[in-house]
């Protein structure tokens, strides 16, 4: 992995990925180098607005790109459904790529569409369902990957199976961590159930390290936390590394050969920066159980189930 960038990707002509979160940040720039290197990209997004500016800037960033605008809230399971089906009308024979990039990140206490605790349904839930949703298509398409993006801070906090919505004790960076934790027990689990029929797909996660997007700072300016996002500004100005260079952890799980089930991918130095290297890992995204009972009751939040996997 030493020294991996953009442009050891392999060829991706014929593929075909979905990107979410993809009109800004990490996702963009992983979305936009898979178009680079021939890839149909699907951006997946929240924002009508802001995914059709994306567009025209990666049309005009990679000429003659195949990219598409398709929108996705996946705070909302209506919508997460609405681009299920969307995706299958028009490209229900193949999908190569589905890395679940979008999330927010230590946001105010607040409540998706369907009533989940922001964080948690975000970016672990509206994941499982649009994974669920889309695994029919991932199985039929060989050498398929499922990318889910966690976050080094998953080592602050483990899940708590008797309140996954935080609804006895909220901390914002609490919720956060615990969102970026079900995010590993995810791919653990859903890695050990493909292994277990046999199937061709890899689920592997990967983090950024510290990157500078505007997800550290999008929560502190929704609130009117001036002191809060100017701190973040500053962090992302000096310390942080580019977008480009966080959405190569992403990219190596999505494309390089040999990516193995349930790995985890990040920068080389300190978790922070750096070339794509194996990142440590909290014990407890490892646990079998653990995993199994957060796939039960994401299965039972959602109403979305991978009757596929089941033996």
């Amino acid at each position: 992995m030493s020294g991996w960038n953009a442009h050891d990707i392999p060829e991706q002509t014929g593929r075909t990925a979905v990107v979410t979160g993809a009109n800004s940040g990490i996702g963009y720039a992983a979305a936009r180098e898979l178009a680079r290197r021939g890839a149909h990209v699907v951006l997946a997004c929240r924002s009508e607005e802001r995914g059709a500016a994306a567009l025209d800037r990666m049309t005009s960033e990679v000429p003659g790109g195949s990219v598409e605008l398709i929108r996705l809230d996946l705070g909302d399971l209506d919508s997460v459904r609405e681009f299920a089906a969307a995706y299958g009308r028009t490209h229900d024979d193949r999908l190569d790529l589905l890395i679940n990039n979008a999330g927010v990140m230590a946001v105010a206490e607040g409540r998706t569409a369907d009533g989940f605790e922001t964080q948690f349904g975000t970016n672990h839930l509206g994941h499982f369902a649009l994974t669920g949703l889309l695994l029919p298509t991932l199985l039929a398409t060989p050498g398929a990957r499922v990318v889910t993006l966690s976050s080094g801070m998953h080592m602050r906090a483990n899940i708590d199976i008797d309140d996954l919505n935080s609804e006895r004790n909220y901390g914002r960076w609490l919720a956060y961590g615990r969102s970026k934790t079900a995010n590993l027990l995810f791919t653990h689990e859903l890695a050990r159930r493909l292994a277990a029929i046999g199937a061709d797909v890899v689920a592997a996660a990967a983090h950024p390290g510290y990157a500078a997007t505007n997800l550290q700072t999008s929560g502190p300016s929704a609130e009117g936390r001036k002191g809060m996002e100017a701190f973040m500004r500053i962090g992302n100005r000096f310390f942080a590394q580019s977008a480009e260079a966080g959405a190569l952890p992403t990219l190596y799980a999505a494309t390089a050969p040999g990516v193995g089930q349930d790995a985890f991918i990040g920068p080389s130095i300190m978790m922070w920066r750096g070339s794509p290297a194996k990142s440590p890992r909290a014990s407890w995204t490892l646990n079998d159980r653990a995993g199994e009972l957060l796939w039960e009751e994401s299965e039972r939040l959602t109403g979305v189930t991978y009757d596929q996997l089941k033996a």
